[in-house]
């Protein structure tokens, strides 16, 4: 079955709160031309070094979240969630504009920027979907921390968790990212924090927007946030959403089984690294997943269907 390449019809623009930096950004999601990938753009440098493109091999920081720079050392930092998202609704493709070095936090989940995406509306484009299909396990450790991609006939997510804080505890979650799959049981999961933590990572120069607008935040082992959580499980969910973003930086959705266990952005990376630098351990294939009729989130437009188009 062969699946073309997507990216938005229009472009959209928002406004946020940087979750580390707490300076407001503007950023504005625009199409792209098949085969481009996902780029970041800051239309606050000038042009010639503004392009960041989405890559394991561009990450250059991964504390608290994933950041990405080019060789002019122009950086975007906090993609995951922006990411995750891209993935989750299919898209290949987009122009990601940003006035400053940070992606707006939103609400610290995905949904945000899944609404954004499904109301600039996702089209076809010319060229079939490529995606990196495993061939065989890889596993990286770190400390107790476990990141492993194994073979599989579609792309799947689990992870686990295990906090010493009882409010949290230990957590699982499995999910294969068919049609809504991440819209509806992923994508509204929030970043979490610790309140005892705060004043440590605001003087790292961290977590200097952070609120409970943006984040759950536990003092001890009560949830600070009026509303409660989102999801029974939403800690985990969020990690796992957190891995859906840092995956989707190898270039090309990965059919395969990705299972994590205490594992962070850092932890992540290096499995990628580990992963594609292997040429036994994959290969391209535009042949989509079984029992996967189209890989995405979004609630698709009629205009979904239709023959495909070039940005």
């Amino acid at each position: 079955m062969m699946i073309y390449q997507k990216t938005l019809r229009n472009s959209i623009r928002c406004t946020g709160v940087g979750v580390h930096s707490g300076n407001l950004v503007n950023m504005t999601l625009k199409p792209a031309a098949a085969g481009s990938g996902i780029v970041f753009r800051r239309t606050d440098v000038a042009a010639e070094i503004a392009d960041i493109p989405a890559r394991f091999d561009t990450v250059s920081e991964l504390v608290m979240c994933t950041t990405v720079k080019n060789e002019a050392n122009v950086k975007v930092a906090t993609i995951e969630h922006l990411m995750a998202a891209f993935s989750g609704t299919g898209v290949d493709n987009a122009i990601v504009e940003l006035d400053g070095p940070e992606v707006p936090v939103m609400d610290g989940s995905s949904a945000p920027f899944v609404f954004l995406i499904e109301c600039a509306d996702i089209v076809d484009q010319a060229l079939p979907r490529k995606y990196i299909k495993v061939l065989k396990e890889i596993e990286v450790t770190e400390g107790d921390a476990v990141a492993v991609l194994s073979p599989g006939d579609n792309i799947s997510v689990a992870f686990e968790i295990d906090f010493e804080n009882k409010r949290i505890g230990k957590q699982q979650c499995s999910f294969n990212m068919r049609n809504g799959t991440f819209k509806n049981e992923l994508s509204r999961a929030r970043t979490f924090g610790f309140l005892s933590e705060l004043e440590q990572l605001k003087e790292m120069g961290l977590a200097k927007g952070g609120s409970l607008e943006n984040a759950i935040v536990l003092s001890g082992q009560e949830i600070l946030n009026e509303e409660g959580l989102r999801y029974d499980d939403e800690f985990v969910r969020h990690k796992a959403l957190d891995a859906i973003g840092d995956l989707y930086l190898a270039g090309a959705p990965i059919i395969g089984q990705f299972q994590g266990y205490r594992s962070g952005h850092a932890l992540n990376n290096k499995l990628l690294h580990a992963f594609l630098s292997d040429s036994e351990a994959w290969c391209y294939t535009t042949e989509a997943p079984v029992r996967v009729s189209n890989v995405g989130g979004a609630h698709w437009s009629t205009q979904q269907a239709a023959a495909p188009i070039t940005a």
